[in-house]
């Protein structure tokens, strides 16, 4: 009898201990998901130092995401391409903020390295910038750590991975950029005063070099990759554990914005080789300086196309052919 009466006592004070810690476990998130919202009301994206960060990203209770972004903003930390990934960051959290309403589920915030540099310590991370999404439940996986690499830094690109991370969908509002527009707009009157000033003289207008020349830079714009980086968005470079600068994009998914100056700048003193040598035919000049033009031109178009091909074998890799340079 003394026996059951003791269990029972001992299952009510259980119950009531269980209980307890639940209000209060339920309590403290309460006030951590209300303390997050009064930061988010004044600034949509929030600024975490060690103590805020333990404190709201890395400690239980969570029923919250918060995508993260690790910086150096700072001049003499020489991170060339943190603001402009910055820039776009903002854009992407002022775009959840405006199609979603305050209380998350989704949180956006910002840690500096010279305002938490022990953070950059705890989660491992010697580069910056990194996107990286914090789970409501469990530790972050590998993909919860943004290819920018590969992807890029774009808005748009960051709102994708947001949504295979979080099944959460964001439309990108841009603010409106006149810079464009007034560019156009003083192009075309640059181009309306020239045709009213020549407007008695258009033979300029048929002539074939002027023509062959624009369709040439045309042709170079295009595959050097400036539109494939007006899509993506890439880093101007990238700066490796050991601080050493890569200009080149070490896979065929990927490139920086160095590179595709780089190819331009290839492929026009290629082109520039090969018009040597077709001048050197059509041209009436001496022949030794005929033979000067079709050697060098000649020599040009080898080498050009041999560090281009080098380029392309280094980063298409398993491609077994070279010329020249391996």
């Amino acid at each position: 009898m003394h026996l059951k009466i003791i269990l029972f006592w001992f299952i009510v004070t259980c119950s009531v201990y269980v209980g307890c810690i639940r209000e209060e476990r339920t309590k403290s998130l309460d006030q951590k998901v209300l303390q997050l919202n009064d930061m988010y009301a004044k600034k949509f994206v929030m600024r975490f130092n060690g103590p805020k960060f333990k404190e709201f990203v890395k400690n239980p209770p969570r029923n919250y995401s918060v995508i993260m972004m690790f910086t150096a903003m700072a001049s003499h930390r020489q991170c060339s391409i943190c603001g402009h990934a910055s820039d776009e960051f903002v854009v992407v959290a002022n775009s959840y903020r405006y199609a979603h309403r305050l209380d998350g589920p989704l949180y956006f915030g910002i840690v500096d390295f010279d305002e938490g540099s022990d953070i950059f310590q705890t989660m491992r991370i010697n580069t910056a910038p990194v996107f990286m999404h914090f789970p409501s439940k469990g530790k972050p996986k590998p993909l919860d750590t943004m290819d920018i690499q590969r992807l890029g830094f774009a808005a748009e690109m960051i709102a994708k991975w947001i949504q295979e991370r979080t099944d959460v969908q964001i439309r990108i509002f841009r603010p409106p950029n006149y810079s464009s527009t007034l560019a156009l707009s003083i192009l075309f009157a640059i181009c309306s005063s020239f045709l009213y000033v020549r407007r008695n003289n258009m033979d300029m207008f048929f002539n074939k070099n002027l023509w062959g020349i624009g369709a040439v830079l045309f042709c170079l714009t295009m595959i050097s990759g400036q539109m494939w980086n007006h899509i993506r968005g890439p880093p101007l470079m990238h700066r490796n554990q050991q601080g050493i600068i890569t200009y080149i994009h070490n896979s065929s998914q990927g490139q920086f914005i160095v590179e595709t100056y780089i190819i331009i700048v290839l492929n026009t003193i290629l082109v520039f080789g090969a018009i040597l040598m077709t001048d050197s035919y059509t041209k009436k000049t001496e022949s030794k300086t005929r033979k000067i033009m079709a050697i060098g031109g000649l020599a040009l178009v080898v080498f050009l196309f041999s560090v281009i091909l080098s380029i392309f074998k280094s980063k298409a890799h398993g491609y077994p052919y070279s010329f020249l340079i391996k």
